[in-house]
């Protein structure tokens, strides 16, 4: 599984962060790594140097092999909040996505 994680240019620690981001990708879907063919992060900030509400933004897109993408997004008020949301979110997608590949009746 290939990870990569792209960064607006308004977002600070850019590469703390994605090593960071890459990191939690790989512990939070490593059980759908052998399905997945590569995961594109994209980390920004909606209103940059203003810090008003939930303008972090973690757009995550897996590809899963011989499937169509899955597209997911979050905003929070971090970064880290965002990639979390988004995180839960796809792995829910892939779970659902996966079972009804599985869990055919009849079958």
């Amino acid at each position: 599984m290939h990870v990569q994680v792209n960064t607006s240019n308004n977002v600070e620690g850019r590469d703390a962060l994605i090593a960071s981001v890459e990191r939690d990708i790989r512990a939070r879907l490593s059980r759908f790594e052998s399905r997945l063919t590569r995961i594109e992060a994209h980390l920004g900030d909606e209103n940059g140097p203003r810090t008003e509400g939930a303008d972090k933004r973690c757009v995550l897109e897996a590809r899963p092999s011989g499937l169509n993408p899955i597209t997911v997004s979050e905003n929070a008020g971090s970064i880290d909040q965002a990639t979390a949301g988004a995180l839960n979110k796809l792995a829910s997608a892939l779970d659902r996505t996966f079972g009804k590949l599985t869990d055919r009746k009849g079958h």
